[in-house]
């Protein structure tokens, strides 16, 4: 006989329909409580009487009423919660019943809410004596403390008095700030205690409310409120042509700062060429159908210079404000944990769960520095482009132009019927009316539909590292390996991910920019970057420019590990050191493929969802960044062993996450070969003598004619972009790079795979000879088979020998066939399992000795 089928009070937790039932349940009881807690908080007095003589009888009583909004189940169960309980802080549960539902309607593992439910639990109790304690004075009757808190802190405080409870309410809320937040009370006082209270408690809001949506004309009217606007201004026209017809009425756009954040913090601008590409790119006619221009100057304020068709576009500058800004942090998105797994995501931080991130006062302010734009010189310089166009017979309808931090687009859009190639050819001949250095025509301008000119400004502006870092553009990026390169013409911070770049050639003329450009990409790494995610490989050759990294060797750097100092300066150690990385390439490529995993981002993923076993050889892989100073020393030394081992690096390491910077000041076709450049698509350009070198860098001219002092191209996706570097003094690297050194760091250097270098022959199969072997090959011998672990560091350490000699008796033992090659960072095999066998072998070799 089958059997029926039919409901069953047998709950199978398995079905995922039973915790979205439970966590229903939570949240009705949340909603039930927050009604039944508010109504007692009102109505606690009339229905006391009746409730403290509570019996289950008083549900079933039908002529009792109470004043409790949900009636007398409502009445009662607010009496046993603040009554008998906690007092007021028992709205906690409350919460507790929020999170909980919400967290079973989504299938999240409780088990991450254990933390919450500890704080909140110590809250409460803490809470509930505090109430009473500083309530019991007054003649209230309100339970703000319950029973819970009545008992104990009467307790208490007979026991050592109203004082000592006093000294231990402190006690303990100085014990639960110091557990929870580590202060430096070394350094702690009391404006700084309240801004950084004040801070915590404002990023603790946005952190939580800032995904969520703003509708725009919201988020505009506030921000206007809080910073002010910067008005566009309808200029009065001039007739330039008789052929110019209707337009549509020009729209006036505002200019806002973003909302200012944590701690009175600086925040950036709005996108300013979001506005520079909206209605303003058509002409614009008044009343009168003279053509219309658009001012945007730094104090927001209007000027209507007569008989004018000239637009001008300036987007303000960042603001710099002067308080304390909170470091900042990489904002990864922390993958979702698996629900069958024990424990929660893997965090590769926690080894240095202590460390703190650089702070943007450590850089410079050069906001005194700032100059401003001469509006006469704008003018003068609008008037001699027409003009020059106007004798070759070019005539435009209409010019505008974007001051930036270096150079001023002017963009013109000619009248129909007009070459650009005719435009293009004047480059010279405009250079030589404005009197200026660097004149560049960009014909056309992609996706704008008009012609720029770049004029260098007289008086240049700097842009400081601390004002690019401070941007919002930077401070929430969620990119991989975040580098803040500078500005662009138009005054935008500009940021880009060299994860996806994936590796950056940079080449220049002496003393254009580069190293400062090479400390801004690392500065941005370092402030963005835990050095449990990041590893850096710095190769210097001239010695001077990257040594004040070297301090950093147990935080960020990586090196090989008989090598003496952590930045590479010698030409063999760079071989060894291109090659090992190759070897730690391919050991990575095993570990994606064992994991099935494409890239390091999937396979990060599955390791920190604990989806990968590390007992079979399964590790958090970091980024590697190798940064090469000066590359023309390295080919004109070393020739094909540095070119091979950078060119499969190039092609390959991508998808394990090791990204190549390479930087040169000699850009000839005989360094920066086709190899180079066939797997660096982007290259950054600063000032080069000639056009030759331009095309050599970036396939196109255009670097021969920037103006220097940190002016630069970048060649990105077949994109050119012309950027300011910010600019990072000595000192300040110094300062940043000291503030990290001075905190605790791994206990060991990131160290890289060993690097045969032939010297052991191929595979490590070269003979020797029973005389050549080390006086302590024996004792290494019988180490390593007694714990099957065949390293150099063990060896190192237990026999208390040198690197060098611990390799050579490691090479010696590999040749005499104990142990096996070398794997990359892992152990050695060892071939020998037994240690009589080893004896037997100890002795033969003995007997030829």
């Amino acid at each position: 006989m089958a059997r029926r089928r039919g409901f069953s009070l047998g709950l199978d937790f398995s079905d995922e329909r039973v915790p979205k039932l439970f966590g229903a349940i939570l949240l009705f009881l949340s909603a039930y409580f927050t009604i039944a807690f508010t109504s007692y908080l009102f109505t606690w007095a009339e229905d006391q009487d009746s409730v403290l003589r509570f019996s289950w009888s008083l549900l079933f009583m039908g002529e009792m009423e109470m004043a409790n909004w949900l009636g007398r189940l409502g009445a009662i169960i607010s009496n046993i919660f603040f009554y008998w309980t906690f007092g007021l802080p028992c709205i906690v549960f409350i919460y507790l019943a929020y999170i909980y539902g919400m967290a079973m309607i989504r299938q999240e593992p409780l088990r991450n809410l254990r933390w919450t439910l500890r704080y909140a639990l110590v809250f409460m109790v803490f809470s509930s004596v505090l109430f009473h304690f500083f309530t019991k004075g007054f003649d209230s009757g309100f339970p703000f403390g319950g029973v819970f808190g009545q008992s104990i802190c009467d307790w208490v405080t007979n026991f050592v008095g109203n004082i000592g409870m006093v000294l231990i309410l402190i006690l303990a809320t100085v014990g639960l700030v110091t557990w929870n937040f580590n202060p430096n009370y070394s350094e702690l006082t009391y404006e700084k205690a309240r801004e950084e209270t004040k801070g915590w408690l404002s990023d603790s809001f946005n952190r939580r409310f800032r995904s969520r949506p703003v509708p725009a004309a919201t988020s505009r009217r506030a921000r206007a409120t809080n910073s002010g606007t910067i008005e566009d201004s309808l200029e009065e026209l001039e007739d330039v042509t008789a052929t110019v017809e209707e337009a549509k009425p020009a729209t006036t756009r505002a200019t806002v700062y973003n909302s200012i954040e944590a701690t009175g913090n600086a925040a950036g601008l709005d996108n300013p060429l979001e506005d520079a590409t909206g209605t303003n790119t058509d002409p614009v006619l008044d009343e009168n159908g003279q053509l219309a221009m658009n001012i945007r100057n730094r104090a927001g304020q209007a000027q209507t210079p007569a008989g004018d068709f000239f637009e001008i576009e300036e987007v303000p500058n960042d603001p710099i404000v002067q308080e304390v800004i909170p470091p900042i942090t990489g904002q990864t998105v922390a993958p979702r944990p698996n629900p069958l797994e024990n424990q929660g995501p893997y965090d590769p931080t926690l080894e240095l769960s202590h460390y703190e991130y650089p702070v943007l006062p450590l850089l410079d302010d050069y906001s005194d520095q700032r100059v401003e734009v001469d509006r006469t010189e704008l003018e003068a310089n609008k008037d001699q482009i027409i003009a020059t166009l106007l004798n070759y017979k070019i005539e435009i309808v209409k010019i505008r132009a974007t001051i930036g931090p270096t150079v001023t687009l002017y963009e013109i859009v000619p009248a129909p019927g007009v070459r650009i190639s005719k435009i293009k050819s004047l480059e010279d001949d405009i250079a030589l009316s404005l009197a200026a250095l660097g004149i560049r025509i960009i014909a056309p301008i992609p996706g704008r539909g008009t012609i720029g000119i770049e004029v260098p400004n007289k008086n240049k502006q700097m842009v400081s590292l601390r004002e690019v870092l401070q941007s919002d553009k930077f401070r929430r990026s969620d990119m991989d390996l975040p580098i803040a390169l500078g500005k662009t013409i138009s005054n935008e911070v500009f940021v880009a991910d060299l994860a996806k770049m994936p590796h950056l050639l940079i080449a220049g003329a002496t003393g254009q920019g580069k190293s400062v450009g090479i400390n801004t990409i690392l500065m941005s790494l370092l402030y963005k970057k835990h050095p449990s995610q990041l590893k850096m490989i710095l190769i210097d050759p001239k010695k001077v420019e990257l040594f004040p990294y070297g301090t950093l060797e147990n935080h960020f750097l990586g090196y090989l590990p008989d090598q003496e100092e952590p930045i590479i300066t010698d030409t063999s150690k760079v071989i060894n050191t291109l090659n090992s990385l190759c070897i730690e390439m391919d050991r990575r490529y095993d570990m994606l493929k064992k994991a099935a995993a494409r890239n390091i981002r999937e396979y990060n993923e599955k390791f920190t969802a604990r989806q990968l076993n590390p007992e079979k050889g399964h590790e958090f892989i970091p980024f590697i960044v190798l940064v090469i100073d000066e590359f023309a020393d390295l080919i004109m030394t070393a020739g094909k062993e540095v070119e091979l081992p950078i060119g499969r690096l190039a092609q390959l390491s991508r998808a394990v996450g090791i990204h190549l910077i390479i930087a040169t000041q000699r850009p000839s076709v005989n360094i920066i070969t086709g190899v180079i450049k066939a797997n660096f698509p982007a290259r950054l350009a600063f000032k080069v003598t000639s056009k030759v070198d331009s095309r050599t860098i970036l396939d196109s001219g255009g670097a021969d004619q920037l103006i220097g002092r940190g002016d630069m191209l970048l060649s990105i996706g077949g994109d050119m972009v012309r950027l300011q570097c910010a600019f990072v003094d000595t000192p300040e690297v110094e300062r940043v790079i000291k503030f990290i050194s001075d905190q605790q760091g791994f206990a060991k250097p990131f160290f890289l795979p060993e690097y045969n270098n032939g010297e052991s022959g191929i595979g490590g199969k070269e003979t020797v000879k029973p005389s050549d072997l080390d006086e302590m090959f024996d004792d290494a011998a019988r180490l390593v088979v007694e714990s099957q672990h065949g390293s150099t560091s063990m060896i190192q350490r237990r026999l208390k020998l040198g690197y060098n000699r611990a390799g050579r008796i490691m090479d010696q033992l590999q040749a005499m066939g104990i142990v096996g090659p070398s794997e990359g960072s892992k152990p050695r095999e060892v071939l020998i399992y037994d240690v009589t066998e080893l004896e037997r072998f100890i002795a033969s070799l003995a007997a030829k000795r």
